[in-house]
């Protein structure tokens, strides 16, 4: 086997397996009832399909023509930004309540939620007296 076959097996091998994520994630998207649901299949075809795809790519012009680090940069992006804009759209779904509430946190009424401490002094905090 020259280099050459190996690498359209790896080609075809990275387009299956791209593409089948991309059709797990369509059918996700369609299937799920809420946003919340909903955001989970979309995400994992931003990471691995199109990075599956992306890398079949690179591994197409490296090995066929000139190599090209375009999809790298591409891939880069990908994974940095997916995971933030499904964190940040949850986010949204949370404010709004378009989701189910939120359980009730172990330890106490902050940890993890929108709600913030009420101030209490403690020993070391300066007090106003009231003289």
């Amino acid at each position: 086997m020259t280099l050459d076959v190996i690498a359209i097996y790896a080609v075809a091998l990275c387009l299956i397996i791209g593409s089948f994520f991309a059709l797990v994630g369509v059918i996700g998207l369609l299937k799920f009832n809420d946003s919340m649901t909903r955001l989970h299949a979309p995400t994992k075809v931003g990471t691995v399909g199109i990075g599956a795809l992306l890398l079949a790519s690179m591994i197409h012009s490296f090995t066929f023509g000139e190599g090209s680090f375009h999809e790298l940069l591409i891939m880069a992006f990908l994974f940095v930004t997916a995971p933030i804009s499904a964190h940040f759209i949850a986010k949204v779904n949370i404010h709004k309540g378009a989701c189910d509430p939120l359980p009730k946190p172990p330890q106490d009424d902050t940890w993890s939620t929108l709600k913030s401490p009420e101030h209490q002094p403690g020993p070391d905090s300066p007090t106003k007296s009231s003289t």
